[in-house]
């Protein structure tokens, strides 16, 4: 069939294109060959398997906030500064913890444009880009600090030397854009399957230092929950209590993997029979969390914990974007009763509605994925009311 296979010379120009996308991305830091000190990923090629499934790997900044006035980088307000993307599930934990323990008047934070643009005028490589004006895009903001363009720019400023894998999706679109009809087509979207790196995107930056703390969003939410007590609105609130703390990670080790992760496993997997295990996963976590909670209000009791925070960035894009855009269609939420209600429950908490941006959301995933959808549409979607009632008090009190 016509366009399936491609001609010899589509595959001499794939093989250039490339050539030449490793090229441009040892020049921009981010070389597809580790370095001596690291194995990290560089691509999403390094991220998927011979077996063509999707195998994140972690982040590399780990350095921690800390109580200690006299640590490197202590717990102060005003000192740090929250980089995010409202489309990025991983991003939103970290600025649902910044508004739940009342912590957005001492620690600033800024969103970037939903949708990737190039980063340099010199060269094709695209990614994650500030906005040039407070109104360009509603909902995201100007780098406020170090003028940045770009969060391939914070990076750069951070470590000149940086050998890890950005936290960032970038693509290097080497080819026509994805709505012409030339040859090229074919080659750029798999291009961009090829040289995507993606990766959960949220920068806890010093301005101090002017460095990143931790780009790790498991660690930072961690930090904002029990290292700034001594200046957050919210003290009381311990969303990681010892008392819960096997519960936690061992829901959150259901959910991780299965859930947060597994929506992506079914939209990047290269392959029918990843694609089925991953499926055939993310159901069965799904399935178990119903349960679970037809017997409790929230995931480890009665009690708010950051199990909670980790399932619902998952559970609020499900609909509007996972569904369709990565395949995962086998039930909706919607047919989901306890999740359903769960859902709009953990919307309805103070604070938790200001971080979901299904603008952003709905923009990024359907707009910066030429792969998966190439020529940008954006499904009406089913639009949700998540401030409608729902029967989580009734049922636990």
């Amino acid at each position: 069939m016509p366009g399936l296979v491609p001609s010899s010379s589509s595959a001499h120009l794939l093989s250039r294109s490339l050539a030449a996308a490793r090229t441009l991305s040892a020049a921009a830091g981010y070389s597809s060959s580790p370095s001596p000190s690291s194995s990290m990923a560089r691509s999403a090629l390094d991220e998927v398997t011979d077996t063509g499934a999707f195998d994140r790997t972690p982040s590399t900044f780990r350095s921690f906030v800390s109580r200690d006035a006299s640590a490197r980088f202590p717990a102060v307000a005003g000192r740090y500064h929250l980089y995010v993307s409202y489309a990025c599930p991983w991003a939103s934990r970290c600025l649902a913890y910044l508004k739940l323990k009342g912590l957005d008047h001492a620690i600033s934070f800024s969103s970037v444009k939903p949708i990737f643009e190039r980063t340099r005028e010199s060269d094709d490589h695209l990614g994650w880009v500030f906005p040039a004006t407070a109104d360009e895009v509603p909902g995201a903001s100007p780098d406020p600090f170090n003028g940045a363009k770009s969060v391939r720019d914070l990076y750069e400023i951070a470590s000149t030397n940086y050998t890890g894998k950005p936290t960032v999706p970038v693509s290097l679109n080497l080819g026509s854009s994805p709505q012409s009809s030339s040859p090229l087509d074919w080659t750029h979207d798999l291009i961009e399957q090829e040289m995507d790196l993606w990766s959960p995107w949220q920068v806890l930056w010093d301005k101090q230092l002017k460095t990143v703390v931790n780009n790790e969003s498991s660690e930072i939410i961690r930090m904002l929950n029990a290292e700034f007590n001594d200046i957050a609105e919210n003290p009381g609130l311990d969303l990681n209590p010892a008392h819960l703390q096997g519960s936690i990670d061992e829901v959150n080790g259901l959910v991780y993997d299965a859930i947060n992760n597994g929506v992506y496993k079914c939209g990047f997997a290269k392959k029918q029979g990843p694609y089925d295990e991953a499926v055939t996963r993310l159901y069965e976590a799904l399935d178990k969390c119903e349960e679970i909670l037809g017997k409790q209000r929230y995931m480890c009791g009665n009690q708010l914990t950051e199990a909670d925070v980790r399932l619902f960035v998952t559970l609020i894009r499900f609909d509007e974007v996972y569904a369709v855009h990565f395949k995962c269609n086998k039930k909706l939420l919607r047919e989901y009763p306890n999740l359903f209600n769960y859902t709009k429950d953990m919307y309805q908490i103070p604070g938790i509605s200001s971080t979901v941006n299904m603008e952003h959301i709905r923009k990024h995933y359907y707009g910066s994925h030429p792969s998966i959808n190439p020529y940008g549409i954006i499904p009406q979607g089913p639009n949700i009311d998540y401030n409608a009632p729902h029967d989580r008090e009734r049922l636990f009190l």
